[in-house]
């Protein structure tokens, strides 16, 4: 645990059950934990209030035929915050940050296996000479994805709150579910009554629909909470260019470090990129010079610093 972190032991052990199952029953938590359900509600509700902790529910799109695409934004000074907020309030984009000094946005988005991450944001964006570049690149492959930065808790006891692991079948998406999922994004918490109001279905139905989602493995759920609340103050994101014979040894090693929080193979003419969260920028530069440039089949490295993080795993930050 960072000595710098803004949470104390027993919100490391909220955040981490959490992770593990984002609607775990406050009673739950708390007899995992050892502590009162009234402890529990209580740190989970000064934390969401504060703005500090969010559990969000995310469609894997994957499952519905969609192809999921990194977006490279160059903008004029002036124009990227808009724009980058603009773009965090549509239900296409997954994350969203402003990087480089202010003047990059990256973004993901999600969209149809025969539309490109370019054209979903051309069909809506505002025509607008502020922007003076953009590119977009499919993910071929996930060698980690937003994984949890808090292991506060025992293997027995997380083994007591993880959840079954996804079938991984088929399912078919209607626009009751989409309503069910626009509120889950935004409170992955969200009642089964408010749910229930959203989507039209009673609420055995919610109950029974969000059953079959996350058995599906369609629906997962994840804990949004910025990276300096636990002690962590240099974030980056890295396009590299691999030699084709080791992207997969390379995206391999990256996603062991615990620096990592997300690494993928890409189209592009980079073809590996990576977002890494470390203590400090001095911290970030041992990451690159030993941690990195050691690696084999890395042939070029560019790093751009997270200025501001707008939007994380599918939820507009405030």
């Amino acid at each position: 645990m960072a000595k710098t972190s803004l949470l104390d032991a027993t919100d490391h052990a909220l955040v981490h059950a959490l992770h593990l199952d984002g609607r775990a029953s406050f009673r739950t938590i708390a007899q995992v934990l050892g502590t009162s359900e009234h402890t529990v509600a209580r740190r989970y509700r000064r934390l969401r209030s504060h703005g500090t902790l969010r559990v969000v529910g995310l469609l894997d799109g994957t499952r519905s035929g969609h192809t999921s695409w990194s977006v490279r934004l160059v903008c004029a000074p002036d124009a990227a915050r808009p724009i980058a907020e603009a773009l965090a309030r549509r239900d296409d984009t997954v994350w969203v940050r402003l990087l480089s000094g202010g003047t990059e946005i990256a973004c993901g988005v999600q969209g149809d296996s025969d539309q490109n991450g370019e054209a979903l944001l051309l069909e809506k964006l505002p025509r607008t000479p502020r922007i003076v570049a953009m590119s977009a690149h499919a993910t071929l492959h996930m060698f980690a994805g937003w994984r949890s930065r808090v292991t506060a808790l025992s293997d027995e006891q997380a083994e007591r709150l993880r959840p079954p692991a996804p079938r991984e079948t088929e399912i078919s998406l209607n626009e009751r579910d989409h309503a069910l999922l626009r509120v889950l994004a935004r409170d992955g918490r969200a009642g089964h009554g408010e749910l229930a109001a959203a989507s039209g279905w009673s609420q055995s139905t919610v109950r029974r629909r969000l059953d079959q989602l996350r058995s599906s493995g369609a629906l997962r759920f994840d804990v949004e909470i910025p990276a300096h609340a636990l002690g962590y103050r240099a974030e980056a994101w890295l396009w590299m260019k691999v030699e084709p014979s080791a992207l997969a040894s390379v995206g391999t090693a990256l996603a062991a470090h615990p620096e990592a929080d997300v690494v993928a193979a890409t189209t592009g003419p980079t073809n590996l990129m990576a977002g890494i969260t470390c203590r400090d920028t001095q911290d970030l530069y041992r990451y690159l010079t030993e941690r990195v440039a050691p690696l084999d089949g890395v042939r070029e490295l560019e790093t751009a610093p997270v200025i501001r993080t707008v939007k994380r795993v599918g939820a507009v930050l405030p």
